[in-house]
C-alpha cells in the first residue's frame, strides 16, 4: 500500500511539473527579414499625371545633358523606371530614334494606360510598357543600354531589391541615373548618402555625381554602373 501510495505523489509530482511547464509564455519569436521594415519611403503619387509636362521644365532639369551623360543615342535600348505621365520615356524615344527602344517601368496601371495613350497620340512606335513589381522591374534580361529613375527613388519600398533585379537586365557598360532630391524619404526626398549606399549593397558602383538638375542645390543625378562579378 505504501508503494502504491509513493507512486502516486511521484505521478501528480510529474504532472504538475508538466502542467507549469506548458503554463510559462513561450519567448518571442524573432522577426522574419520580410517582416523588417525597411527605411521611411514617400507614398507615390496617384493624382493628374499631366501635371509633370509643365512649361521649361526640359530646361530646368536639362533633360539632354541628362541623356548625354547616360549615353542615350540613336539605337541605344533605355528603361524609364516610376515613368509616371512618361515624361521622360517620350524624350528618350525621340532620342534613341525608331532603331532604339524605351521601355516605360511603373507599378501603377493607370501610368501604363497614360503612356500607352501618350505613345499612340505622339506616333511613338519604339515605346514598350511594363506594369512592374515594387521590387522587380520586370525588364527582359540583357535588354538595356540605359537607365532613369526621375523623382522616383524616395518612392521605391525595396530599392535594394530592386537595384538587385534590375541587373540582369543591363547590357555590358550600361549606366543607371538615378535623380532625386536630399530628404528624409517621407518628404519625397531621399539622402544622397542614402541611395549610394544602398546601390553599393545591391552590387553598384557609383561613377559621376552631378548637380546641375535644379538650381536650389536640393537635387542630385547619380550615375552607377554594376559591379563586375
Amino acid at each position: 500500500m505504501h508503494k502504491n501510495f509513493g507512486r502516486a505523489l511521484r505521478w501528480f509530482a510529474a504532472t504538475a511539473v508538466l502542467l507549469t511547464g506548458l503554463s510559462l509564455p513561450l519567448p518571442p519569436r524573432a522577426q522574419s527579414p520580410a517582416q523588417v521594415p525597411e527605411r521611411k519611403t514617400s507614398t507615390p503619387y496617384t493624382g493628374d499625371l499631366s501635371i509633370f509636362d509643365v512649361p521649361g521644365r526640359d530646361e530646368r532639369l536639362q533633360v539632354n545633358r541628362v541623356m548625354d551623360l547616360l549615353g542615350i543615342e540613336p539605337g541605344r535600348s533605355v528603361a524609364d523606371i516610376g515613368a509616371g505621365s512618361g515624361w521622360f520615356t517620350v524624350r528618350a524615344a525621340r532620342r534613341v530614334t525608331n532603331s532604339g527602344r524605351v521601355y516605360a517601368v511603373d507599378i501603377n496601371s493607370e501610368a501604363i494606360q497614360f503612356i500607352e495613350q501618350r505613345a499612340k497620340k505622339e506616333q511613338l512606335g519604339n515605346m514598350k510598357t511594363i506594369l512592374s513589381k515594387p521590387d522587380d522591374p520586370q525588364l527582359p534580361p540583357d535588354s538595356v543600354d540605359a537607365v532613369l529613375l526621375l523623382k522616383t527613388y524616395h518612392e521605391v519600398t525595396h530599392p535594394i531589391a530592386l537595384l538587385r533585379n534590375l541587373r540582369p537586365s543591363l547590357r555590358a557598360g550600361a549606366k543607371v541615373g538615378i535623380i532625386d532630391r536630399n530628404g528624409t524619404g517621407e518628404n519625397h526626398g531621399i539622402s544622397k548618402d542614402v541611395v549610394i549606399q544602398e546601390a553599393g549593397q545591391a552590387g553598384y558602383e557609383l561613377r559621376d555625381t552631378q548637380d546641375f538638375v535644379k538650381g536650389d542645390g536640393m537635387d542630385y543625378f547619380l550615375i552607377f554602373t554594376a559591379k563586375a562579378h
